[in-house]
C-alpha cells in the first residue's frame, strides 16, 4: 500500500555511365589494332579495322542506344581503304574474333554491370538484452521495483551497483525450465498524496533517473520496465511522454490501475481503477513503435491488487509485439495470497501471461514469511513475471 508519499544509395553506376564505359573500351581496341595494322598490308590492315569495327558495333548492339558520336569519332582518325570482296570480310571477322580472344583481360570488353540498384546490406534486428526477439516462451521475468528516495516503494533505490546484486541472486533461482530475464521495473511516474501545480496528483522523475536506471540495467542485460502510477492524469498521456525511452529494445510498461483515480478520489484513501479498453489503447501505442522501429517484444505489465481495480479484462486483445501480463499484488500471508493469485486468474484472456508478486515487508508481518521461488513456480498456471517489492 501507499504510504503517503516507462532506415538506400542508389546504385553508383548510373546506365548512361555503364555505356560510357563500353564505348570508350571499343575505342581503345580500334586505336590498339590502328597502330598495329601500320606494319601490314592494306587489305590486312581493312580486314584488321573491320573486325574491330564489327566487335565495337556488337558491343554497342549489346548495351542498347549509345552515343553515336562516341562511337564514330575514333575511325575517323584513320582513312579507311576500300573495302575488298564480301568473300574477304568473312574471314577478317573470324580472324579478328581470334585475335580478339587472344588478347590480354586488360583489352577485354568490361563485363556490363546490372541496371538494378544493388541490394541494399540487411542489418541486423534489434534483440532483447539477452537474445531473441520474443519474451515468451523462452524467458522468465524476475526481478526488484523501486523508485529513488522511496524505500517503502520498493527495494530498487539506493546503492543501485548493491541492490543489482541482490536482485540477480534473487532472479537467477527462477531459472530451470526457461532462462531468467532480469527486469528492474522503476517507479517512473509516482502517485502524490497533494494535487500538486496541475493538479494531476502525480510526478514524473527526471530523465537523469531514468538514463541511471537504464544503464544499470544494461549493464545486467535486463530489462527497464517504466511503471505509471497515474494519480488522476491517465495511463496513455503519462506513457506518451516517455517515448524516446519505448523506442529502445529494451524499455517495456507497467500499469498501476489501483493509483488510476477518479473525481474527487484521494489517492490512498480508496482504489483507484481502469478498464480493459484503457489497456488496450496503451498496448495499441506499444504494438505501433514496435512495428515502425523493428523492435523485439516489449512487455507491458497490469498490476491487479483485486477485482475491482481492473474492470472489463474479456475486452483485453492480443497486439503485435507487445506481450501482456497480468501481475497479480496479493498482499499478505501465503494462504490469502495464493488464494487472490488463483481467483484472479482464473477468467484472465488466454493471450495474457501470468505474473506475481511478492513485498519483502507486507508478506512478512506478524511472523508470516515469504514465498520460496519453489512455492512460486508450484503455482498453476506457472507465474512467467515475478516481481519482488
Amino acid at each position: 500500500m501507499w504510504d503517503g508519499d516507462r532506415s538506400r544509395a542508389a546504385h553508383p553506376c548510373s546506365l548512361v555511365f555503364a555505356r560510357s564505359r563500353v564505348t570508350n573500351g571499343a575505342v581503345t581496341r580500334i586505336e590498339a589494332r590502328a597502330a598495329h595494322t601500320r606494319e601490314g598490308d592494306h587489305l590486312h590492315r581493312a580486314r584488321g579495322l573491320l573486325g574491330a569495327i564489327a566487335i565495337m558495333l556488337g558491343g554497342v548492339h549489346c548495351q542498347g542506344a549509345a552515343d553515336p558520336a562516341g562511337a564514330r569519332a575514333p575511325i575517323a582518325r584513320e582513312s579507311a581503304p576500300a573495302a575488298p570482296e564480301a568473300k574477304a570480310a568473312e574471314p577478317a571477322a573470324a580472324d579478328s574474333a581470334v585475335a580478339s580472344s587472344t588478347t590480354t583481360p586488360a583489352s577485354a570488353a568490361p563485363a556490363e554491370p546490372s541496371s538494378e540498384p544493388a541490394a541494399p546490406e540487411e542489418k541486423p534486428r534489434l534483440e532483447l538484452p539477452r537474445g531473441g526477439r520474443e519474451i515468451f516462451p523462452t524467458y522468465r521475468l524476475a526481478g526488484f521495483c523501486g523508485t529513488p528516495g522511496a524505500p517503502a516503494l520498493g527495494r530498487l533505490t539506493g546503492n543501485l551497483q548493491t541492490k543489482t546484486k541482490q536482485l540477480l541472486s534473487y532472479a537467477d533461482k527462477y531459472t530451470g525450465d526457461r532462462k531468467v530475464l532480469p527486469v528492474f521495473e522503476l517507479i517512473t511516474v509516482i502517485v502524490m498524496g497533494a494535487p500538486g501545480k496541475d493538479g494531476k496528483w502525480r510526478r514524473r522523475v527526471p530523465d537523469s533517473v531514468v538514463d541511471q536506471y537504464l544503464q544499470v540495467a544494461r549493464a545486467s542485460k535486463g530489462l527497464l520496465i517504466l511503471n505509471i502510477q497515474p494519480g488522476h492524469s491517465d495511463f496513455l498521456t503519462e506513457v506518451k511522454a516517455y517515448e524516446k525511452y519505448l523506442r529502445m529494445p529494451d524499455v517495456g510498461v507497467a500499469l498501476d490501475p489501483e493509483w488510476a483515480m477518479k473525481g474527487k478520489q484521494k489517492p490512498g484513501a480508496v482504489y483507484g481503477q481502469t478498464t480493459g479498453a484503457v489497456i488496450n489503447d496503451v498496448a495499441a501505442y506499444l504494438s505501433g513503435i514496435v512495428q515502425e522501429g523493428d523492435l523485439p517484444e516489449k512487455a507491458l505489465i497490469f498490476h491487479q491488487v483485486n477485482d475491482h481495480v481492473l474492470k472489463e479484462e474479456s475486452v483485453i486483445v492480443a497486439h503485435p509485439g507487445v506481450a501482456l501480463i497480468k501481475g497479480v499484488d496479493g498482499l499478505g500471508p501465503k494462504g490469502p495470497k495464493i488464494k487472490t493469485y488463483n481467483y484472479l486468474v482464473k477468467n484472465m484472456p488466454a493471450h495474457v501471461h501470468a505474473g506475481f508478486k511478492l513485498f519483502f515487508d507486507e508478506d512478512t508481518k506478524n511472523g508470516g514469511k515469504l514465498m520460496s521461488p519453489g512455492e512460486v513456480l508450484a503455482l498453476t498456471p506457472v507465474p512467467e513475471y515475478v516481481m519482488y517489492e
